[in-house]
C-alpha cells in the first residue's frame, strides 16, 4: 500500500491546498483534500473534503463542512460500432465522447437546467496540432482553440470566445525532468479578425519548429 501527498500554492490568491491519496480495495482510491483554512485557526473541518473513486467507473465526493454528497458515474456504450464514453454528474451535467478515429472525435456536455456544448477536435501531424471548434447552445455562440505541441513537452495554445471576445494564449510544459508549469495570458474585447491573424502568425512561426 502506497500513499501519496500532493500540495499546491496559488501566489495570486495566497492560498494553499493539499491532497492525500490512499489506495483502497481493488483499484479504488480514497482521497482527503484540505486547504489552509483547515489548519489556519487550529484543526477544523473548514476546507476538508473526502472522495472515493474507481477509475472509469465512479467518483463519490463528500464536502465535510457543507455535509454535501456529489456522485459521478462513468460508462461506455457502443453506437454504430463506435464506443461512446458517458459521464453523469449528480444533478449537474451529462457528458459524452465519441472517438471516430485517432484524428477525429466529438464531445458533448449537457447542463441540467441550462444548455449544451458540442465540441469537435481534429488532430493533425500525429497529434502535434489540434483544432477545436465548440458551439454553446445556451449562448448561441462559438468558441475556437488551436494548439501546437513543441517537441514532446511544451504546448502552445490559443483560444477565442466569441460571446465575450476574450483571446487566451497559454504555454504549458509537462516534463518529468524539468518540472511542469503553465503560463496564461488573456486579452479582452478582441475582434475575430485579430484572433485569425494571430493563429496564422503562430502557425507560420511554429511550422518551422
Amino acid at each position: 500500500m502506497k500513499a501519496s501527498l500532493k500540495g499546491k500554492y496559488e501566489v495570486e490568491k495566497g492560498s494553499a491546498a493539499a491532497t492525500l491519496t490512499i489506495p483502497a480495495a481493488g483499484d479504488a482510491k480514497l482521497r482527503a483534500s484540505f486547504t489552509d483554512a483547515t489548519f489556519s485557526k487550529g484543526p477544523s473541518l473548514d476546507g476538508l473534503s473526502l472522495s472515493l473513486d474507481k477509475p472509469g467507473s465512479f467518483i463519490i465526493d463528500y464536502n465535510v463542512p457543507k455535509n454535501d454528497f456529489r456522485f459521478q458515474f462513468m460508462n461506455t456504450i457502443r453506437v454504430f460500432e463506435k464506443p461512446v464514453n458517458l459521464t453523469y454528474m449528480h444533478r449537474t451535467t451529462l457528458d459524452g465522447l465519441v472517438v471516430f478515429d485517432p484524428v477525429n472525435k466529438v464531445s458533448a456536455s449537457y447542463a441540467f437546467g441550462g444548455g449544451a456544448k458540442v465540441k469537435y477536435v481534429y488532430s493533425h501531424g500525429g497529434g502535434r496540432r489540434t483544432f477545436e471548434p465548440c458551439y454553446d447552445t445556451e449562448k448561441d455562440s462559438w468558441d475556437f482553440a488551436v494548439s501546437h505541441k513543441i517537441y514532446a513537452e511544451d504546448v502552445v495554445r490559443a483560444s477565442y470566445q466569441t460571446s465575450s471576445k476574450v483571446l487566451g494564449i497559454d504555454w504549458s510544459r509537462n516534463s518529468k525532468v524539468g518540472g511542469s508549469f503553465k503560463v496564461i495570458l488573456s486579452f479582452f474585447n478582441v475582434k475575430v479578425s485579430l484572433f485569425l491573424v494571430y493563429v496564422c502568425e503562430l502557425a507560420c512561426m511554429l511550422g518551422c519548429v
